[in-house]
């Protein structure tokens, strides 16, 4: 009897172990994967355009993919130019920088492969270009961050800078650098 009530406890145990590796291997939340994520929140990758000049979109290090500073583009296309505080409100600017998450996300998909590879968004530098007198530069860049947290969950979130310039490359927006960490 006792070693039948071990082997019953044995088998509970090993099952209750199993099931939490499972749960524990699941990518990102609820065992959604990136890639229906983004289809639940009607996010569609584009094919990154050629760089403006010498360099790339990403290069790999090891586990590290260090994204370039990348614009916004609008839906459209077409980028996404003022001075935050002058030309854009906040709302205006956050939702530059969110556009700006989805080019990031699209070259990081174009060198990775599979958005499912990645571990960790570890860190966004955020450029906004604004006013002088402009000092929300956190708030616009909530828009890349939010995202990326929306994507990612927990693995979405990350290490930041978010600061003002006097101006950006062709008047955009924002600008934003990525480093991210995947498998």
């Amino acid at each position: 009897m006792f070693i039948k009530k071990s082997l019953f406890l044995l088998s509970v145990l090993l099952l209750t172990l199993f099931l939490a590796t499972q749960q524990a291997c699941t990518p990102v939340q609820g065992g959604t994967d990136v890639e229906k994520r983004l289809e639940e929140l009607g996010i569609t990758l584009t094919t990154p355009s050629k760089p403006l000049a010498n360099y790339v979109h990403a290069v790999r290090s090891g586990n590290l993919v260090f994204l370039a500073g990348h614009g916004p583009r609008d839906e459209a296309g077409k980028l996404i130019t003022g001075k935050v505080g002058r030309d854009l409100d906040i709302k205006a600017g956050q939702h530059a920088a969110r556009r700006t998450a989805i080019s990031l996300l699209s070259s990081l998909k174009a060198e990775i492969g599979d958005l499912n590879k990645v571990k960790r968004i570890v860190k966004v530098l955020g450029m906004v270009n604004a006013t002088e007198d402009f000092t929300q530069h956190p708030r616009v860049i909530n828009g890349c961050s939010d995202l990326l947290v929306e994507v990612f969950g927990e693995k979405g979130k990350h290490a930041r800078a978010a600061v003002g310039m006097a101006s950006l490359p062709m008047n955009i927006a924002v600008e934003i650098e990525m480093i991210v960490e995947i498998e």
